[in-house]
C-alpha cells in the first residue's frame, strides 16, 4: 500500500497538481483498495486427498493404522485447517512431536556385549565377510602368518636350548666351545628378528585386508536404495553412521588380526614348550607329571578368579566408542552449520554442547581407568608372583627328586644347563599363558566393537531392502 501512495504522488508532481488534491486522491484510492481487499472471496485451501490414518514411530516411519484404532488424522476437515501430513509437518526426522505411546521396540535387542553365543554369532557372520572363501587373498595371508608364528616358536625353543649349552660350557671353562656357541647364538638372532618383524607386517596386512572387505560390503549396502539418506533421516536405530563406517570398522579389523596372533602363538608355545620341558625332566631322571600338574591347577584357579572379578570391558568399550562418535558428530555439525552459527551468534551454545560431549567422554574414560586399576593389580599379582613361585617349584622338583648319577663336575654342569634352559622355556610359557589370559580382555573389548559393526550392517541391510 505505501508503494501505491508513492506512485500517485510521483504522477501528481509530474502533472503539477495541487498537493492537497493529490493527497486526497491518494487517500481515496487507498480506501477503495482496502475495501476491495476486505470484501474479496477467500481462497480455499486445496482439498486433502489423504484419508489414510497414520502414526509416527520412533524410527521416523509412517504406519497406516486400521480403522477403529488410535490415529492421527485430519478427519476429513481439510479446508481452512489441513492435517499435519498434508501440510508437510509430520516429523519424519524423528526430532519432535512423537507420541511416546506409539514408540516401537527396536529390532536390535538390547544386550551387554561379552563372551557369549551372541558374540560368536556376530563374529562368524563378520568372518564370512572378511574371509569370503578358501581361495581368497585373506587365506593366503593367514597361512603365511600362521607359518611365521609356528617358526617363531621353534626358534624360541632352539635359542633357549642354545643358551643352556652356553652356560654349561661356561661352568666347564671350555672357552673354545663357548666362543663357537656364542657366534651361533648371534647368527640365529638374524632370522629370529626377521620373523618377529614379519609377524607384525602380516598382522598389519591382515587388519587392512579385513577392513577392506568390511568397508566394501558396508559401502555396497550404504549406497543401495538411498540407505545413506534413510539411515540419517528416517531411521533412528543407529547414530553417527559415519563413525561406525570409519573408526569402529578400523578398530574391529585391527583387533581381530591382533587377537589371532595373541591366541595362535601362545597355543603353539604352550604345546611345544611343555613337551620340551617334559623331555628335559626325563633326562634329569625326575618326575615329569608333578610339576606340570601343580602348574595346571594354579593356572586354572587364578584364571577363574580373574574371570570372575573382571569388569565388563565390552560394555565399557562400546560406551566409550559411542561417546567418541557423539563428540565427532557435534564437531561435524558445527562445521556444517558454521555460517548459520556465526550469523545468529550461537557460538556459546555450540561451545557448551562441545564441552558437554567432551565431559561425558572424559568421565567414561576415567571410569574405565578406575576399573582397570585394581584389576591390573590383581592380574599382575597372579601372573608375576604366583606363577613365578609355581615355576620355581617346577624347576626344583626334577633336580631335588632326580636320581641321575655321574661325576660331580658333570652333574653340576648338567644341572646348570637344565636350569638355564628350563628357566628360559618356563618364562616363554609364562608369557604365553599371560597373553592368553590378557586375550580375555581383548575378546570382551572386541565384542563391543563387533556389536556396533554387526548392528550397523544389520540396519543397513534392512533399510536397503525397504
Amino acid at each position: 500500500m505505501p508503494a501505491i501512495l508513492t506512485k500517485i504522488r510521483e504522477q501528481a508532481s509530474r502533472v503539477q497538481l495541487q498537493p492537497s488534491l493529490a493527497v486526497g486522491v491518494g487517500v481515496g484510492v487507498a480506501l477503495a483498495a482496502c475495501a476491495l481487499y476486505g470484501t474479496r472471496e477467500k481462497k480455499q485451501s486445496p482439498p486433502c486427498h489423504n484419508n489414510n490414518n497414520y502414526k509416527v514411530a520412533k524410527n521416523g516411519k509412517l504406519h497406516v493404522v486400521e480403522n477403529g484404532k488410535s490415529t492421527e488424522t485430519c478427519g476429513g476437515r481439510c479446508g481452512a485447517e489441513q492435517c499435519a501430513l498434508c501440510r508437510g509437518e509430520v516429523d519424519t526426522d524423528n526430532k519432535q512431536n512423537i507420541d511416546e505411546a506409539d514408540e516401537e521396540k527396536s529390532t536390535l535387542e538390547e544386550h551387554v556385549p561379552g563372551l557369549n553365543l551372541e558374540f560368536v554369532r556376530q563374529l562368524v557372520s563378520l568372518a564370512r565377510i572378511m574371509v569370503p572363501g578358501v581361495r581368497s587373498h585373506e587365506v593366503l595371508l593367514l597361512s603365511a602368518h600362521t607359518l611365521c608364528l609356528f617358526t617363531r616358536t621353534f626358534l624360541s625353543i632352539y635359542v633357549a636350548s642354545l643358551e643352556g649349552s652356553i652356560v654349561k660350557h661356561i661352568v666347564q671353562k671350555d672357552m673354545r666351545r663357548f666362543a663357537a656357541l656364542l657366534m651361533q647364538w648371534f647368527g640365529i638372532a638374524i632370522p629370529a628378528t626377521f620373523i618377529n618383524s614379519m609377524i607384525r607386517y602380516l598382522e598389519g596386512r591382515l587388519a587392512l585386508a579385513f577392513r577392506t572387505r568390511l568397508v566394501n560390503h558396508a559401502y555396497e549396502l550404504y549406497f543401495k536404495n538411498q540407505t545413506y539418506y534413510r539411515v540419517a533421516n528416517l531411521d533412528a536405530r543407529i547414530e553417527n553412521a559415519d563413525h561406525r563406517l570409519t573408526e569402529d570398522v578400523s578398530v574391529f579389523a585391527q583387533s581381530v588380526a591382533h587377537l589371532y596372533s595373541s591366541l595362535t602363538k601362545p597355543c603353539f608355545d604352550l604345546l611345544l614348550i611343555v613337551l620340551t620341558l617334559a623331555s628335559y625332566s626325563s633326562k634329569m631322571k625326575g618326575n615329569i607329571f608333578i610339576g606340570p600338574s601343580i602348574a595346571f591347577v594354579v593356572i586354572c584357579i587364578t584364571g577363574q578368579i580373574l574371570r570372575m572379578l573382571s569388569p565388563r570391558f565390552g560394555a565399557l568399550a562400546g560406551e566409550e566408542a559411542r561417546m567418541k562418535a557423539n563428540l565427532r558428530h557435534v564437531h561435524s555439525r558445527l562445521i556444517a552449520h558454521a555460517e548459520e552459527v556465526a550469523f545468529y551468534g550461537g557460538h556459546k551454545v555450540e561451545h557448551e554442547q562441545l564441552q558437554s560431549a567432551y565431559k561425558e567422554l572424559t568421565t567414561q574414560m576415567t571410569s574405565v581407568f578406575k576399573a582397570k586399576l585394581w584389576y591390573v593389580m590383581l592380574e599382575q599379582f597372579c601372573m608375576k608372583y604366583v606363577w613365578s613361585g609355581t615355576g620355581m617349584v617346577m624347576l626344583a622338583l626334577p633336580i631335588l627328586t632326580g636320581t641321575k648319577g655321574g661325576s660331580s663336575e658333570d652333574g653340576i654342569s648338567a644341572r646348570a644347563e637344565y636350569m638355564t634352559t628350563s628357566r628360559n622355556l618356563l618364562n616363554s610359557a609364562a608369557d604365553a599363558i599371560e597373553r592368553l589370559m590378557s586375550s580375555y580382555k581383548e575378546i570382551v573389548t572386541l565384542a563391543g566393537y563387533a556389536t556396533r559393526v554387526s548392528d550397523m550392517l544389520l540396519v543397513f541391510g534392512e533399510v536397503a531392502r525397504g
